[in-house]
């Protein structure tokens, strides 16, 4: 088990872009361009470069957070979308990352520095 949190303490913290990304695929595979979308929705409209997102993804797949996944059954079989979902080890993560910034607000607001909801 030791081993285990080691290797999902590595690629803590996380970068937000990166939360953001893992956060989308939580809810199940998603083709790139939605999630830009998704994330640029959530964050304000802040533009999401598509090179810089693809060098993303490219790396959480290297990194085994997300893995490639096969589109939809009825799918146009021309459009060239690449899927992508959510690793065990990448939920893991991301599981980890999220009680990481709770613990973070946890103790402001026993300082009564935030309010409780």
């Amino acid at each position: 088990m030791t081993q285990d949190r080691d290797r999902v303490d590595r690629f803590l913290p996380l970068k937000p872009f990166v939360l953001d990304v893992l956060l989308e695929l939580a809810d199940g595979k998603r083709h790139g361009w939605s999630l830009i979308r998704d994330i640029q929705q959530r964050d304000g409209g802040d533009k999401v470069l598509p090179a810089n997102f693809y060098r993303t993804l490219r790396a959480l797949r290297d990194d085994g957070l997300i893995e490639e996944a096969r589109g939809d059954a009825n799918e146009d079989p021309g459009e060239r979308r690449q899927y992508f979902s959510l690793s065990t080890l990448g939920a893991r993560v991301a599981r980890a990352e999220v009680k990481r910034l709770e613990a973070l607000v946890v103790d402001p607001r026993a300082r009564k520095l935030l309010k409780v909801r």
